[in-house]
């Protein structure tokens, strides 16, 4: 499929239907309706606050109302080490956090090589079924609609087909925001490479053979759809250039940068391994 690029190296990709694929049992939770307040609780604290929106009960997806940061949704990568789960839950309990720790401490550093001869076909054509070797991979679907079905709530597919999806919620864990999705807007959602592949070219890509450039660019471990401007603002950094703006979520990015270089042997500089210990209180 032809696919549009934004940044440095992120391609949104417009999915095309391949025709009818095998159910890959990708998992849409259920929602959880949020209890709204009283009237007279609601009333009273019109009053005495003036608080709207949220002060009201009011579902985030109400006309008018914010929807506040959320802690994370979907599987921790922690109970998720090769991607198949929704979304990025978030860290927070101690021994959740050690454990991060300890993973992040496994990963190598060595110094950023040049960027020369970066280019984003070096990794194949975007989002290719036909790859061996990662989930999801040769089910009939592309990646980019193998992600926002597996990320996506109350997702619609194109009529005739089950693979092409047209419209889903997806609780953005970059920025905690809850985000209604079109596809005539394409580019409001985007899938972010968390280990860039410009990065990964950088820290030793450059040396490997096409099959393999191929699987990290389509494995499900380093990629998550988020919010279309936040992921170009990331462009190709590093996490000690960028981390998520939710910072509920920094330390499960964090491990999910790290869980991706520890499957592919790349290192990470030593200021980003540095950046992803402190996340998780290292």
């Amino acid at each position: 499929m032809a696919g549009e690029r934004t940044g440095t190296d992120r391609t949104v990709g417009e999915g095309v239907d391949p025709g009818p694929r095998r159910d890959t049992g990708a998992w849409t939770p259920g929602r959880r309706a949020r209890a709204g307040a009283t009237a007279g609780a609601a009333l009273l604290a019109v009053v005495l606050t003036g608080c709207t929106g949220d002060g009201l009960g009011l579902d985030p997806k109400t006309p008018g109302a914010e929807s506040a940061p959320a802690a994370g949704s979907g599987a921790s990568p922690l109970d998720n080490p090769d991607g198949t789960k929704p979304g990025l839950a978030a860290l927070t309990s101690e021994p959740d956090r050690a454990a991060a720790r300890q993973v992040i401490s496994r990963v190598r550093t060595a110094g950023r090589g040049p960027r020369t001869g970066y280019d984003r076909d070096a990794f194949g054509h975007a989002w290719t079924d036909a790859v061996d070797g990662v989930p999801l991979a040769r089910n009939g679907c592309d990646t980019r609609n193998d992600l926002l079905a597996r990320d996506g709530r109350d997702v619609r597919h194109r009529s005739g087909s089950d693979c092409v999806v047209i419209s889903l919620t997806l609780d953005d864990p970059y920025t905690g925001r809850t985000l209604d999705w079109r596809k005539q807007k394409a580019s409001a959602v985007q899938i972010d490479h968390v280990m860039p592949l410009s990065y990964d070219w950088q820290m030793g890509a450059a040396r490997w053979d096409a099959a393999k450039r191929r699987q990290i660019a389509n494995d499900p471990l380093n990629l998550l759809p988020v919010d279309g401007p936040t992921n170009g603002a990331k462009s190709d950094s590093g996490p000690a250039s960028w981390l998520p703006p939710n910072k509920r979520i920094r330390c499960s990015y964090a491990v999910r940068f790290a869980q991706v270089a520890l499957k592919y042997g790349l290192p990470v500089t030593k200021a980003d391994k540095e950046t992803m210990l402190r996340q998780c209180g290292g």
